[in-house]
């Protein structure tokens, strides 16, 4: 595999390495499924930390001669991204995880009312992890064990955000992954996908939900729709 992208500009082949270099922090094995078609290449990948997808889109200097899909090391693409040069050469494909299989639909997405501003949805993180730190220093001694631990992580980033169905996980992965951060007035907001018409909204097509910013996505199947991400048939690429 020899492809090599080429991006608009530094900053954008700045903002590909730093949300694969976040990617491989939380799993240093983490793989990324890569779609590049017009003048855009979109990343996927799944934080295992989070049970979301991460949707990252980077615009290409120009249009890619043939439309690239495959899945591919998030390490070695990070190491292969070149920011002085703007470009990256595609590593070599590997095995999908289950996650790659089915990726959210690109088109058909409406918007969903009631999702707070970036600054209500960070306080609304902040407030979780404190109340998450707080619940883990009461337990007694006996009790500090991973599997009571998780049973409170899960009460907590179960929660809907708001008035919406949008779990406090999904706004917590997408701050963590440096999606949820003032826009650079400088530099034009890429959209995450195709139909992407505001900077930040909360959006709805079929099972699915996503979270969209203008620095990235989280998608996720909507509460209560059995088999979730984990449930996903590897589709070969």
């Amino acid at each position: 595999m020899n492809d090599q992208l080429r991006f608009v500009d530094s900053g954008e082949a700045a903002d590909l390495a730093a949300f694969l270099g976040r990617l491989v922090h939380y799993d240093r094995a983490a793989a990324v499924r890569l779609q590049a078609g017009g003048g855009a290449l979109a990343v996927f990948g799944r934080p295992p930390s989070f049970d979301i997808l991460a949707i990252r889109t980077v615009r290409l200097a120009a249009p890619v001669a043939t439309p690239l899909d495959l899945t591919v090391s998030a390490g070695e693409l990070l190491e292969a991204v070149d920011e002085t040069s703007a470009a990256a050469v595609v590593p070599g494909p590997v095995t999908g995880p289950p996650w790659a299989g089915v990726l959210p639909p690109r088109g058909g997405w409406r918007q969903v009312p009631g999702l707070p501003g970036p600054e209500a949805m960070g306080a609304a993180v902040a407030a979780a992890v404190s109340e998450f730190r707080a619940r883990d220093e009461a337990l007694p001694v006996q009790h500090r064990t991973r599997s009571e631990r998780d049973r409170i992580g899960r009460e907590i980033w179960s929660r809907t955000l708001g008035d919406t169905e949008l779990p406090l996980r999904a706004v917590h992965a997408a701050q963590s992954l440096g999606f949820l951060r003032p826009v650079r007035a400088a530099v034009p907001a890429p959209a995450s996908l195709p139909d992407a018409p505001a900077p930040v909204a909360l959006l709805a097509a079929g099972t699915w939900l996503r979270l969209r910013t203008p620095y990235g996505s989280v998608a996720m199947r909507r509460p209560g729709v059995t088999g979730g991400l984990g449930a996903l048939q590897v589709r070969p690429v």
